[in-house]
């Protein structure tokens, strides 16, 4: 469960690029809400921008696209068969494009639509769900690998301090 060395290095290779987060997530569906919380969490704590596009992650392919990141990191929960509370990062190929979702559009279908306007790499931040019907509460795994994931994203991209 968590964050662990190999992801915190994967990540650590975004660190001085123009990076831009993504959070998908429905917070009244327990475990879905993964991603919406994190960006809660980062709001105004880490030197790259954040969005949270809650359920809708296709309202948000304009302004992605006129931001031009260089790498755009979408974290979801997304079930690969892992322990409750894992952390997994994906490159789109990895995703089925025909997997349902919780969503309107499925995450990778949203990033190939990214993709077909700009040069962005992308990477999925998947966290394993345990339960996502509405009016679930988040399980303990998931909120803790929440807690994990966004210390870890702090870390790897720590706010800018102004110098006095």
């Amino acid at each position: 469960m968590g964050a662990d060395q190999q992801l915190c290095q994967q990540l650590n290779k975004l660190r001085c690029s123009k990076t831009l987060i993504v959070g998908i997530g429905n917070t009244l569906k327990g475990d879905d809400g993964a991603g919406s919380v994190i960006c809660e969490r980062l709001a105004g704590k880490i030197c790259v921008e954040v969005i949270d596009s809650g359920t809708v992650p296709e309202n948000y392919i304009q302004p992605i696209i006129k931001k031009t990141p260089q790498n755009l990191l979408i974290i979801d929960a997304i079930d690969f068969g892992a322990s409750p509370g894992a952390i997994k990062i994906f490159k789109p190929e990895q995703l089925d494009s025909s997997v349902t979702s919780t969503h309107t559009l499925s995450p990778r279908l949203f990033a190939d639509m990214v993709c077909q306007s700009i040069k962005v790499d992308v990477y999925f931040l998947g966290i394993q769900p345990v339960h996502t019907r509405l009016g679930d509460s988040m399980s303990p795994q998931v909120y803790q690998a929440v807690r994990q994931l966004a210390q870890t994203l702090i870390d790897v991209f720590p706010p800018i301090r102004s110098v006095p």
